[in-house]
This record gives C-alpha cells, structure tokens and sequence, in this order.
C-alpha cells in the first residue's frame, strides 16, 4: 500500500515539473516573440523629448541631494553615485594616426593628437562600501587644455573634455521617468520596489530588475582590466554613437598582476597602487565608437537596449595608456574626491544625446555644485 502511495505521488509530482517546464518554455518562447517584435527598428535618428521632462528633472534633484545627504562621510558630502574612489591617475589619449577622415570631429579632428588627462576610477555606489561586494565600476576621464567653446560654458571647466562610463553595457532605467520613479524609491530605502511600482504587473520592470542584477557584479582583479561603456548615446560630428573602453594589454609591457588580497576592503586601490606605484608598469587602454544604425533597432531615448555589435561593430578611435605614477597621497586624493565629471562639459562635437544625458546635464552639475559648497572645496591639481 505505502509503496504504490510513493508511486503515485512521484507519478504526480513528475507530471506537474514536467507541466511547469513546459510553461515555463512556454513564456520564454512569448517572451523572446515579444521583445523581438518590440525591439525591431527603425528608429529615430533624432531625439525626442517628452513633455513634463524638465519637472521630473527638478524632482530627481531633490531626490539626489537627500541621498548624498544620507551617505555623507562623517563632515564630507560625497558623490550621489561612485563615491567611492579607488584612484585618480593622469593619462594620456592619443588619436589614432589612420583614424577614419569620417570620424575626424571634435577632440579627434587631429590624427596623433595626444592629450593629456585626469581618469578616476572608482565603485557605483553611493556609499563607500567594501570593493568585494557586488557593485558596478566606473571610470571617468577629463582631457585637458581643449580649446573652443563647451557646452556648459563654466570657466572653471573651459578647457576640459569629460567621457563618463561605468563596466556594463546598458542602464537599468529607460529614460527620465523611470528613472525619476525607481531613484525616489532609493532615495527612500525601498531598492527592490523600484522595479515594482505598483499592484499591476503591467507596470513591473522585470528586464530591468535583471539588468540591474547583471550590473552588480562581482569585482574585476582590478580597475585596469574591466571594460567601461557610456551606456548612452553621443554625438561624434554628424554621427549618433555610444562609445567605451577597452583594455588593450597589447601596447604595453607583459605584466601579471600580483594575486590581491580580496578581503581587503580597498583591494582596488592596491591593485591600482601595486601596478603603477610599486612595479611601475603602465596600463594601455582603446578608446572605441559604435555608429547608430537607426534602420535597426538602435534608439538614442531607450538606455536599456544595448545597440547590437553584430551590426554596428565598434571602432578604435585612439589608444589610452595610464603611465607608471605615484598616486595615492593625502593630496592628490582630495584632489580627486574634489573633481566633478560631467559629460556636458564637452565641445558640441561631442553633445550628450538622448534623456538620460538630459538628466546628468542638471543633476550632476546641482550636485556638483551643492558638494562643493558644502566641502567649501574648489578642486587645484596636486
């Protein structure tokens, strides 16, 4: 009797995995039909601005000065995102000597130009957590000494040029009205229902829970050997294009970085310090762009939509290379905790498309402005 119970129920119970299994094929089937219907071109190869946009900017503000508010460092107000630093090093870009005359705009109109720079590289969050945790990179870099008029014309910021990227290819929000939604539930402790703004699961953003899931990865070995993408779109000249960096070990000397300790909590920063500071070895990096091909599904207002390589491949524009330095000292720290990036500090070659831009535009130069007051800091090279 007990033997043909067992039977039955695992009879039972073999029917109903083999029934969820083929639901849940089911849904993926659906699911891939959708989106590939949904994400089918063309596109618009101009921006498109919605209405309200600049009143949810204004909130998003608010939202952004109460969250550097909450994760200020004891009497330092920090960053509202990548507040923590694992180094400022000083770089050099050069423009490729062969660079397509297509692409000759802006700060790459001169083949072989080299230009000197400020890169920070640092962790995403905005509290300055333990670099073994999960989290998204970022790495900004400032060339100097541009001439001609910028977009946000600052004389503090005349001369420089800012490209502003973190280590995964596509945003977790869409645009600023996600945006503005999913940042005020951060900003109120509520992380995981941001993606669940409501009771209709019409409204549940279950591809971007994931994106964000992806984004919070595990640690590089070090800063030096992720891949950095801009995630939103630019323009290059007459061209839309997102653009990133990648390492490119090739243009420099052969070097193994040391195994790290990754217990440590700044273990990053010993990474950074034991390959430029201690061996004295370089790091060489390509700065590559990726043309929108709007006649497929590649917008510039949907920063959730990774443009497919397959059909655009990216292009090497210039190489990157961060010579052996010292770098972390008391003064070229706060120096570094007192730099501001933003990627409208830019030639009009180079203007920031799309809304997601729009939105760094006003939130990142207000909090620019509110850290530095409240630091009474005014950033001087070391």
């Amino acid at each position: 009797m007990l033997t043909r119970f067992w039977l039955w129920l695992g009879r039972l119970l073999g029917k109903l995995l083999l029934v969820l299994l083929l639901v849940g094929l089911l849904g993926w089937g659906v699911g891939e039909a959708y989106y590939s219907w949904k994400f089918s071109g063309p596109v618009s190869a101009e921006e498109q601005i919605p209405p309200g946009e600049a009143a949810m900017t204004r909130g998003i503000i608010e939202d952004a000065i109460r969250i550097v508010e909450q994760h200020r460092d004891n009497t330092r107000v920090l960053r509202d995102a990548h507040a923590k630093a694992h180094g400022c090093v000083k770089a050099e870009v050069r423009v490729l000597d062969n660079l397509d005359p297509d692409l000759r705009h802006g700060v790459l109109a001169e083949p072989g130009k080299t230009w000197q720079a400020w890169m920070r590289l640092s962790n995403g969050n905005a509290y300055p957590q333990f670099d073994n945790l999960r989290d998204a990179r970022g790495m900004a870099i400032k060339l100097l000494d541009v001439p001609g008029e910028k977009l946000l014309p600052l004389s503090a910021h005349a001369g420089e040029q800012d490209f502003v990227m973190f280590n995964h290819p596509v945003f977790f929000v869409r645009d600023v009205a996600e945006y503005k939604q999913n940042f005020a539930a951060q900003a109120d402790g509520k992380k995981v229902l941001a993606f669940f703004p409501g009771w209709d699961p019409r409204t549940w953003e279950i591809r971007h829970l994931i994106i964000a899931l992806k984004t919070l990865a595990p640690p590089p070995d070090s800063p030096t050997l992720a891949t950095y993408n801009s995630i939103a779109p630019f323009k290059l000249g007459p061209h839309n294009i997102k653009y990133r960096v990648v390492p490119a070990p090739e243009n420099c000397p052969a070097y193994e970085l040391p195994k790290q300790n990754t217990d440590l909590p700044n273990f990053l920063r010993n990474a950074l310090y034991q390959q430029l500071s201690l061996d004295r070895v370089p790091a060489c990096f390509a700065l590559q762009i990726q043309r929108q091909k709007p006649e497929h599904y590649m917008p510039i207002e949907d920063t959730s939509v990774e443009w497919d390589e397959a059909l655009s491949p990216f292009e090497t524009v210039a190489t990157l290379q961060v010579p052996a330095q010292d770098f972390d000292s008391r003064e070229q720290n706060l120096f570094c905790d007192n730099l501001s990036f933003n990627p409208w500090h830019a030639l009009p070659e180079h203007r920031p498309i799309g809304g997601i831009n729009r939105l760094r535009k006003a939130v990142y130069q207000a909090v620019s402005v509110y850290r530095h007051q409240r630091n009474q800091a005014i950033p001087n090279p070391p």
